[in-house]
């Protein structure tokens, strides 16, 4: 794993050593304090250097092509909204995906090394952290090209683990806003300032080819704004469950991937 990942500066394999554990402390405030933490460089800009060229090969000729439109919530029947509520604003988001059975081995075995799986399960607080089953969902690499991006959501899992493995030329940048809504409070008029681009405390965080990015979504409102330029910013995306055998249904696998079933080999 030296080859692809910075063990000299981030001790993942030697948690219970004072590296370690100071890297897991850090972690932990920053994710009470902010809602997120990144860790510059983790992955070796020669390891990312080294799968690009065919990722992004991959990416014009085998992704596939998502666009949707949504509302902030992924809900389009919230009780006691109505659906011309200004919180419930169209949006739109377009990305290319490529699935876990296109990712090729170096992007394999960072998302399946248990050091960073058990790393993340003790800074976010989980008794353990399992990678998914689902062939297609485990890991994805997306690519935002001129004028796409991410729209303003909320998550539905608790943390989400991103990987950057190229930034855009310009815009494509990670904006949030922390903590908008609560559990007790949708703040619906506040969704609407944001939506309108009346919100003074959007953030933005820059992020560079390396950085693993993991950020607390469920209440704060966050989006990747759209690059500019001919170079697409390029990201993996982790999902890890706290329980077992997670897998997408077929519906949710057709309709974020455009199939069901792994590539033949």
């Amino acid at each position: 794993m030296e080859d692809l990942i910075d063990l000299e500066r981030y001790s993942l394999h030697r948690l219970d050593s004072e590296p370690g554990r100071a890297l897991v402390a850090r972690c932990i405030d920053a994710l009470e304090q902010k809602g997120m933490f990144t860790l510059p460089g983790l992955m070796r800009r020669a390891a990312i250097d080294a799968i690009l060229p065919e990722l992004l090969r991959k990416l014009e000729h085998e992704s596939f092509r998502h666009a949707r439109e949504h509302n902030i919530y992924f809900d389009d029947e919230i009780d006691g909204v109505a659906p011309d509520h200004p919180a419930l604003a169209r949006v739109t988001t377009v990305n290319h995906t490529l699935c876990g059975d296109q990712l090729g081995e170096a992007l394999s075995r960072v998302y399946a090394w248990p050091a960073l799986i058990g790393f993340l399960a003790r800074v976010t607080g989980k008794l353990r952290l399992y990678p998914m089953d689902d062939p297609l969902a485990c890991a994805n690499v997306l690519a935002y090209r001129d004028g796409e991006g991410l729209n303003w959501h909320f998550d539905r899992s608790e943390f989400t683990t991103t990987l950057l493995l190229q930034a855009a030329e310009a815009g494509g940048e990670f904006q949030y806003r922390r903590d908008l809504r609560s559990p007790s409070d949708p703040n619906f008029g506040g969704v609407a300032r944001l939506l309108r681009g009346d919100d003074d405390a959007v953030e933005t965080l820059a992020l560079d080819a390396g950085d693993l990015n993991v950020f607390r979504g469920v209440n704060t409102a966050h989006r990747v704004s759209p690059p500019r330029g001919p170079r697409a910013r390029v990201v993996a995306v982790f999902s890890y469950y706290e329980s077992p055998g997670r897998v997408f249904s077929v519906e949710e696998n057709i309709g974020f991937y455009g199939r069901s079933e792994p590539l033949a080999k």
